[in-house]
């Protein structure tokens, strides 16, 4: 058990001595104080890790001692000691910032269960605070790259998500990466150092689904003739990713939410019960919801999914990260071929700017490998990319990089209802720029 710092705001001799002597047994450093102003004198002379602190003292109140706490540090995991009949007080502070309470009387084992609990919380924390620290402003995440408002806050989504072990359900279109964003949560999560095992449930028929996911028992169809082990089993310790989960049957849908609720399986044939113990993460390029109001897709099932969920963004909504993928997929594939290709045409990337890219980043990629593959100068221009990267009211004639930007501005305020705030954030710029810019090309919004 990982030690703190606590001390112990109780205006009752017996109740600080009792929790003080319970919790140095636990191996803690515990401080005392009687009341509430000589809690706040020790505050300011010692950095604490939790207080537990009563509600009713003479003097200052629980309630004062927390608020003054959280005002010098937000950071401190105030536990609220409380009487039944205070319990609406007790939640009372919890709506003000306090961790938790404890209800008299209260034994040491439930003391050291809420301790222990608020530990590893604030570990958790520290370690999230690293990561995001770790990783701010950088354009490249794991295999992900982006510079975009859009996917920052995706990288800090994953973060925040990679430390616990909620199941986190992505959705988004084919070719925004939620692959790469599940293999990113399981790498930077504790369970990085066991497997991380994908289930294309799209890509599986039906019929097999049951044995590849639960494995089967020598003998217990025709073909059976070795025991084999299920994906399920060979995720312990680790993450299951089930991508495309909405292309599973009913039938399987059923099983697999009986394993998230029991954790617990049993592969076919078998009759020992074997342990799930993984963290799951699913991926869905079409609507959940809709299938639940289609009659594809169980409710039950959907919210045992649902419990952290964020979106992948489509390329189209964050153009300032195609010149960045663009110059990547250049250099891979000019390693890869051995060509000698050394950039990208400003009339070339203009195009890709105009274009929508309906396949996303996957399909910016293929339109890369293509031009690297078919170029013969030493930048790829525009007739090298293929013919669907052109938007049809393209013209031959050369386009400039104001009348790209210029088109882009007016496509984003237009999709957003000329919504500025909105849609500085989607282009990743401050509203003022984008003020100057509407001033600069005379943009006015249609009727």
């Amino acid at each position: 058990m990982t030690s703190a710092k606590i001390l112990i705001v109780d205006d009752e001799t017996i109740m600080r001595e009792s929790l003080s002597g319970w919790l140095e047994r636990d191996g803690h450093a515990v401080q005392t104080a009687r009341s509430g102003e000589e809690a706040l004198t020790r505050c300011r002379e010692t950095r604490f890790d939790i207080l537990l602190v009563d509600i009713k003292m003479e003097g200052m109140s629980g309630l004062d001692v927390l608020r003054r706490i959280k005002e010098s540090d937000a950071d401190v995991a105030v536990v609220m000691i409380t009487a039944y009949g205070s319990i609406a007080t007790a939640i009372e502070a919890m709506k003000n910032g306090a961790a938790d309470y404890l209800l008299k009387p209260f034994d040491p084992n439930e003391l050291g269960v809420l301790i222990e609990k608020i530990i590893q919380h604030q570990q958790q924390a520290r370690e999230n605070l690293y990561l995001k620290e770790q990783f701010k402003d950088r354009t490249r995440f794991e295999n992900m790259i982006g510079q975009s408002e859009a996917m920052q806050t995706v990288f800090d989504l994953i973060c925040d998500v990679a430390l616990t072990d909620s199941t986190v359900l992505i959705s988004g279109e084919t070719g925004t990466g939620k692959g790469l964003a599940a293999k990113a949560i399981h790498s930077h999560s504790r369970r990085c150092r066991g497997p991380y095992v994908v289930v294309n449930c799209g890509a599986i028929p039906e019929h097999l689904m049951e044995t590849e996911l639960f494995g089967h028992m020598k003998g217990a169809f025709t073909d059976a003739k070795e025991t084999k082990k299920g994906r399920l089993e060979l995720a312990h310790g680790g993450t299951l990713f089930l991508d495309e989960i909405g292309e599973i049957g009913m039938r399987m849908q059923i099983d697999l939410l009986r394993v998230l609720e029991d954790r617990v399986f049993y592969r076919v044939g078998g009759t020992q019960p074997i342990e799930a113990d993984f963290r799951v993460v699913a991926a869905s390029n079409r609507s959940l919801e809709q299938a639940i109001r289609d009659g594809r897709f169980r409710e039950d099932l959907f919210y045992r999914l649902n419990v952290i969920a964020f979106s992948m963004p489509p390329l189209r909504q964050r153009k300032q990260d195609i010149p960045l993928l663009a110059e990547h997929f250049l250099r891979r594939y000019v390693q890869e071929t051995h060509r000698s290709i050394e950039r990208i045409s400003r009339e070339a990337l203009d195009e890709m700017m105009l274009y929508d890219w309906p396949g996303n980043v996957r399909e910016l990629e293929n339109a890369i490998e293509r031009a690297v593959v078919v170029g013969k100068m030493r930048q790829i221009l525009p007739s090298d990319l293929p013919i669907r990267c052109r938007p049809p009211s393209a013209t031959p004639q050369a386009v400039t990089l104001d009348e790209v930007e210029k088109a882009h501005i007016r496509k984003i305020l237009d999709e957003h209802q000329w919504n500025i705030a909105h849609s500085a954030r989607v282009m990743g710029i401050d509203r003022s720029t984008l003020y100057n810019k509407i001033k600069r090309y005379a943009l006015h919004k249609t009727a």
